[in-house]
Parts: C-alpha cells; sequence; structure tokens
C-alpha cells in the first residue's frame, strides 16, 4: 500500500512549504504551517532566556579547542547528530519502555547573531553555552497522548561520570542540570537527564533563539491570551489583557519574560507550556496535519534551524505529525518537576532547586510506564494541605473584624505560619466600612502574592488590589458566620504545584 508520507511520494509542488529553506525571496501572504515537528522545535526553544551561566568548582572550560557550537567542539554539529549513538555505548541505561522519550533542549547561545539582531530579540545579554530550557516530551505508544515534563535549570542533580573539557580522569559531581551540556556536551546533558530520571531518551533536539523565532514566524505565529496586561522590561513583553496573534519575535518576549505574574522561572515555565498547548491544538488538527506534503516539508525545513541526532529523520519527524493528527488538548499533558526545596543553598553554584523525591519519581514512573501523568494524586501536596507559592512567614497580614470569628480566623493563621499584625493602627484601608457579605482581602497591587497566598489559605475569599493600600494586606472578615473565607485551610510552601501542577492543554483555554 502506497505510504502518501514517504518522500518518494512527495511532490514539492503541492506543498507552500517547500520553499521554506532560508531565501531571500519575499514572503507569502498567506502563513506557512508547519506540522507537529514545528510544535517540537517551539517547545525547545521557548526558554533560552537571558542569564549568565553558573558553572562550579569543575567547570568544563575549553581549553583553546573549537569554540562552544563549533565543528569538532563537545557540543559541535557532529556530537548532536552522534549524540545518541554515544549515549547507547554506555552501560547501565534505563530499559527501552513502550512509547517515545525526546529531550528537547533551548540553548542560551547567541552565537552568530548580529548586534541588530540581539537588539530586536532583547538578548543582548551573556550567553552561557547551557541548556536553559528542557523538556522530556513522551509520545504514547498508542500515540492517542503526548506527555511534557519540564525540568526548571536549577535543579541539583548528579552528573552522569564524565571527563572535563582537557581532563584525562573520569569524575563524579553534582551541579545544575543546565551547565551538564557545558561540561559534556549533549552526551552528557542526555545521559544525567536518563541517570536522574530514569527514562530512557529515544532522541534529542536543540535550537536557540533564531531557531525558536523561525519556527514561530514560520507557523503564521502563535495564538496567546492573558487576564491582564502582561510587561517585562528585561525580555521587551508588552502585552495587554487578552488574545493575541504573536510572531516570532513577540513570542519570543512572552516566553523569556521572568518579571511578569507569576515571577521567576517557574512562573516563566508554565507560559512557555501555555504558549506550547495552543500552538499543539493548532499544529495537530487536521487541516494542518493531513497533508502529508505539508508535514514532509515542514520537517525537512526544520533541519536548517534545529539540530537533532541522526535518528531523527526527517521521515520520522513526519511520522509522528502524521500519527498524532487530530489530537486534542485533552489529550495534551503538561507538567513541572515537583520540587521540594525552591532556595538550595550550594557552595560554588548558589541558589538551587531540589527535587521532591517521592513525588518525582511517581511522575517519572509514569512516564516509563505509559501512563498519564495527569489524575495522580501521587504526585500532588499532601492530602490536607493547599500549596502556596512562598512561605507563609513572608507574609504579614492584619484580619479586621468582629467577635470569636476574627481570633479563631488570626490563629488559624498564625498556625499556618503567616505574621499577623495587630489590630487595627496602621490606616489600612476599609476598616472604617462595615463587613462585607463575603470576606475580602484588599492589598497593595504589588503584594499580590501575599494576598493570593492569604486567598488560599481563606477559600471563597474575593481579592481586590487597591492603589496606595499598606503594604500589609487586610482580611475583612465576613459579619455572617459559616460564609465564604471564614474557614482557614492548612497550606504548604509549593511554588511548583501552584505553577506547575499536572494538567491537561484544555487548562489553557482562551475564554
Amino acid at each position: 500500500m502506497r505510504d502518501p508520507y514517504d518522500p518518494a511520494e512527495v511532490r514539492k509542488p503541492m506543498s507552500p512549504l517547500h520553499r521554506l529553506t532560508p531565501s531571500p525571496l519575499k514572503r507569502s501572504a498567506r502563513p506557512r504551517r508547519l506540522g507537529l515537528t514545528g510544535a517540537l522545535c517551539t517547545a525547545l526553544a521557548a526558554g533560552a532566556v537571558l542569564a549568565p551561566g553558573t558553572v562550579g568548582a569543575a567547570t568544563g572550560q575549553r581549553d583553546g579547542g573549537p569554540g562552544p557550537g563549533e565543528p569538532g567542539a563537545v557540543d559541535g554539529p557532529e556530537a548532536v547528530a552522534s549524540v545518541m549513538r554515544d549515549v547507547a555505548r554506555r552501560a547501565g541505561r534505563p530499559a527501552d519502555r513502550p512509547g517515545v522519550n525526546i529531550l528537547l533542549v533551548g540553548l542560551d547561545r547567541r552565537s552568530g547573531m548580529t548586534k541588530a539582531e540581539k537588539d530586536r530579540l532583547h538578548v543582548n545579554g551573556e550567553e552561557c553555552n547551557c541548556t536553559d530550557t528542557m523538556m522530556l516530551l513522551h509520545l504514547s505508544e498508542d500515540r492517542k497522548r503526548v506527555s511534557i515534563v519540564s525540568i526548571p535549570r536549577d535543579s541539583y542533580v548528579p552528573f552522569a561520570a564524565h571527563r572535563e573539557q582537557g581532563g584525562k580522569t573520569t569524575v563524579r559531581h553534582r551541579g545544575k542540570i543546565n551547565s551538564a551540556y557545558e561540561h559534556g556536551g549533549p552526551a552528557l546533558a542526555v545521559r544525567t537527564v536518563e541517570q536522574a530520571t530514569g527514562v530512557r531518551v529515544d532522541h534529542y533536539a536543540e535550537t536557540d533563539f533564531k531557531g525558536f523565532v523561525g519556527t514561530v514566524d514560520r507557523a503564521g505565529g502563535n495564538r496567546v491570551c492573558t487576564g491582564k496586561p502582561l510587561r517585562d522590561t528585561g525580555s521587551g513583553l508588552d502585552l495587554a489583557a487578552g488574545t493575541h496573534v504573536l510572531d516570532g519575535a513577540r513570542s519570543l518576549r512572552y516566553v523569556r519574560a521572568r518579571h511578569v505574574s507569576p515571577p521567576g522561572d517557574l512562573g516563566r515555565v508554565r507560559r512557555q507550556q501555555r504558549f506550547v498547548a495552543h500552538l499543539l491544538e493548532t499544529l495537530t488538527s487536521e487541516r494542518v496535519a493531513g497533508s502529508p506534503a505539508t508535514l514532509y516539508g515542514a520537517a525537512a525545513a526544520l533541519r536548517a534551524t534545529v539540530r537533532t541526532d541522526d535518528t531523527l529523520t526527517v521521515g520520522r519527524l513526519a511520522g509522528f505529525g502524521r500519527e498524532l493528527r487530530g489530537l486534542r488538548p485533552e489529550r495534551m499533558e503538561f507538567a513541572t518537576l515537583p520540587l521540594s526545596e525552591f532556595d538550595h543553598r550550594v557552595p560554588e553554584w548558589g541558589s538551587t532547586l531540589k527535587w521532591d523525591a517521592p513525588r518525582a519519581e511517581v511522575l517519572f514512573r509514569n512516564l516509563r510506564e505509559d501512563r498519564p501523568v495527569t489524575g495522580d494524586p501521587r504526585t500532588e501536596p499532601a492530602p490536607g494541605k493547599h500549596p502556596v507559592s512562598l512561605p507563609p512567614g513572608e507574609v504579614t497580614v492584619r484580619v479586621q473584624g468582629h467577635g470569636e470569628g476574627v481570633r479563631r480566623v488570626e490563629q488559624g493563621l498564625r498556625d499556618n505560619g503567616f505574621d499577623v499584625a495587630p489590630r487595627g493602627g496602621d490606616g489600612a484601608e476599609g476598616t472604617a466600612a462595615a463587613p462585607p457579605l463575603r470576606t475580602e482581602i484588599t492589598y497593595a497591587p504589588r503584594t499580590e502574592p501575599h494576598a493570593l497566598a492569604l486567598a488560599t489559605a481563606l477559600p471563597g475569599a474575593t481579592t481586590r488590589a487597591v492603589k496606595g493600600h499598606p503594604a500589609t494586606p487586610l482580611v475583612r472578615l465576613s459579619a455572617v458566620d459559616g460564609a465564604r473565607g471564614t474557614r482557614v485551610v492548612d497550606v504548604v510552601e509549593d511554588r511548583s504545584s501552584v505553577e506547575g501542577a499536572p494538567v491537561t492543554g484544555d487548562a489553557f483555554a482562551c475564554d
């Protein structure tokens, strides 16, 4: 039977993508569409952010040989092409299990970019030649589910045994997972991920800023939505509330932003997942993924901007797109690795992240056994604990109300670790107002994370930002006994659950 995805059966004139390789020709007014392959490469490029590299005492400094990414270097084209063959020669790899696992890597690399390009993309900082984004993408054996697990770049893990650049002896040490690439190129990155997760990696792909921008532009842009304005001077993001279709440059600003709510790397990772979910929904649709010529043309074009191992061929990429055609958002899964410590200090490495070992093992076991990563209570916080994004002890709060209910709420907040200030005395907004029918938390806009933590501890309470509000949030307790927001529940600091709990793609749907 004829296979329409066989290269011999694809006729270039059938596809609008046969001209996708770089050329001086004017771009067609009609958006060019990429298949699943475009989504994969957008995912791996989604977070190569502006940040200086951090390396440990055993840093893999270059010894006068080829520079980063150059032919002959440990991370050069030959090393990328042969990465899975190099890894296969090592003993002790995880067992081969059902499904396909692809390690997607976004590099913090600016080599070959002009100053004008750096200015346009807001990427003028120092590069670290490290893997600033790591995602494990699992395609289920029946191709009815895609699971993407983000591995935070500052994860503190044991590196696989290796020789440092210029070294003659094998060394073993721990470090931030993003620096495994710096110490031993893609092969060490793959082996370190396999060792840390127990998941066997089948394929490897990497790209950088320019690859990301080109992929999104060739896909005709991507849809994102936000309920509030997003502005970040560091990445150049300036996005009004609502739904937008972003080109490659604006998309890069969106996925790089670290100073918008929720802030930091975990918030940025969640925005990357949201971005990829919307792209996957479009690119696996019947009208896009249903064309053999489009899929094959997209796969061939991506090889110009994305480096993969030599077993991840054009035909294999196109085949993945064919097999996942029509994938629904509820069959896409996104998760960030569960964490137990969010500021684990290590000499030489600084602030790192420690995995929550029991929950992380459950997550990776589900991947290994080709099961969904969503819906498993073992990856969630302990029963009865509600996650908040910061230590309750960092939150000072004042409670306003009358009677025994106020004392009960104050004590409940203290038991959770919140710093409860004496009632009255700081001119807090609303102290003279009549008690609300529903408990309300008022706060200064800059203390929104504190207000959200309090709202978690007081289910059903409403929140309201007030310009000019004192720094201490105010809980205005409902006068109605038993009203929503008058009961205190137990909370626990767990940013990875607040900003990265396992969800399906429909959780990211735009209104």
